[in-house]
């Protein structure tokens, strides 16, 4: 009887992309540490939906410093962080998950893009081919193309209500159903 693999769920993060959306268009300044996501979480929340393993890779733009805190931070949650460099005006980190999510073509294996970025379009349609796919983003900052990948079986997953990834709420602006609505989160 021979042994099988079990199957994984890889976790890519544009980790500059989440930061960017997080600071520009939701804070409207530079995160502070505490209000950057629960990397942990985000891993175990891949694990639970799909009910298998998840590996993930965290993809930074590293140019001239290695920023080794954030680096062993990271290795101590179990990701393997993925320091980039490259040209003025590369984009090293978009470049590097392209590559990585043509790579996963030839595995038997799921993925979960943790981006807003329609860059890697092409790549998650050719993904899109019976296996599990997931996006997870802020869901009114996610690329509007990402859409038209539903009917191929991307799922879609909210970083903060869906993952939980956050100990605050975030000073997000969105529709919110009845059954959720507080008022006195307004007053």
């Amino acid at each position: 009887m021979s042994e099988t693999a079990e199957r994984t769920t890889y976790v890519l993060i544009d980790g500059e992309n989440i930061d960017a959306t997080l600071g520009t268009a939701i804070l409207s300044r530079r995160p502070q540490p505490e209000e950057r996501p629960r990397w942990d979480r985000l891993l175990k929340f891949a694990a639970d939906q799909w009910g298998q393993p998840a590996k993930g890779l965290f993809f930074l733009a590293a140019n001239n410093e290695l920023p080794m805190s954030f680096i062993q931070a990271l290795f101590a949650l179990g990701y393997k962080p993925i320091p980039l460099s490259g040209g003025p005006g590369d984009k090293v980190v978009d470049m590097a998950i392209q590559r990585t999510i043509v790579e996963l073509q030839s595995r038997d294996a799921d993925m979960m893009l943790v981006s807003h970025d329609g860059d890697f379009l092409p790549q998650l349609e050719q993904l899109c081919d019976g296996r599990k796919v997931g996006l997870i983003a802020f869901r009114e900052f996610r690329n509007a193309g990402f859409v038209g990948l539903a009917d191929k079986g991307l799922e879609f997953f909210d970083l903060e209500y869906d993952v939980q990834a956050f100990n605050a709420r975030l000073p997000r602006v969105r529709i919110i159903p009845i059954d959720e609505f507080e008022p006195a989160d307004f007053l």
